[in-house]
């Protein structure tokens, strides 16, 4: 029996795990699995990048530079909320190549005086818009918890989006004009960047390799520029969040 898997499901951690789970039990079990990384979350361990990242990425980073336009013609604070429940990777990505003022990821406690103080030093330096780009699993502090869960025990994300919070706490604390846009299942759909098409190709051609060499429990990956095969265990080891760096190399252009 050979099974192909697609490990990863975008803004859904429970079907994520569930996928991944039924990979390495399936080839516990005596059956052929091979796996190729597909998540716009970027969140699998064991490969620097799963395609469906990249177009998302594209499609927030078009988003953003949309609304400069209308920020700073209305003088106002745009926050716009993107995808990434548990890792940040999209709002990183997509704030650096968009220019964002101010970007909110899971991985880093959301401290809105911080945020809102920022805003204020980058328009009273001159500037009379901000863009704030901050993903939807971001909890901000006081937030009420009501621990509610799916049907594979995850906290379930609070029914308002903590876009709308945060663009509140700003017009109010601030006095700026702010507006909040929720890109939502948006940047799942539509064309692949060149970038995923290839990389899905090329996945996909190492996947067919594995299975003609017998070479089962193993998933293609990404390291640096080279395709390579990683064990199961190891593809889906750990959720791969945004590490320090990362965010580092977006904070020198903040305010």
């Amino acid at each position: 029996m050979r099974i192909g898997v697609l490990t990863g499901g975008g803004d859904c951690p429970g079907l994520n795990a569930v996928i991944r789970a039924v990979a390495r039990r399936s080839w516990a079990r005596g059956h052929e699995v091979v796996g190729v990384p597909k998540t716009i979350d970027n969140d699998l361990s064991g490969t620097d990048y799963t395609f469906g990242f990249d177009t998302a990425v594209a499609i927030c980073t078009e988003a953003i530079d949309r609304l400069h336009t209308t920020a700073e013609s209305h003088n106002r604070v745009m926050v716009v909320e993107v995808m990434g429940r548990h890792a940040g990777w999209i709002a990183v990505h997509s704030g650096i190549a968009g220019g964002a003022d101010v970007i909110l990821i899971p991985e880093r406690p959301v401290d809105i005086d911080e945020v809102c103080a920022e805003i204020q030093r980058r328009h009273s330096g001159g500037k009379n818009f901000s863009i704030v780009v901050v993903s939807e699993g971001c909890e901000l502090p006081g937030a009420e918890d009501k621990g509610e869960v799916d049907q594979f025990g995850h906290l379930l994300l609070a029914k308002r989006a903590v876009g709308e919070s945060i663009g509140d706490e700003i017009e109010s604390r601030t006095g700026f004009e702010t507006r909040v846009t929720v890109l939502g299942h948006v940047q799942r759909g539509g064309s692949p960047t060149a970038r995923d098409r290839i990389l899905a190709t090329r996945f996909g051609l190492k996947a067919a390799d594995l299975v003609e060499a017998g070479e089962f429990g193993r998933m293609a990956a990404l390291r640096g520029d080279d395709v390579i095969s990683v064990s199961l265990e190891e593809a889906t080891a750990e959720l791969k969040t945004v590490p320090d760096e990362w965010y580092e190399v977006a904070r020198p252009f903040f305010g």
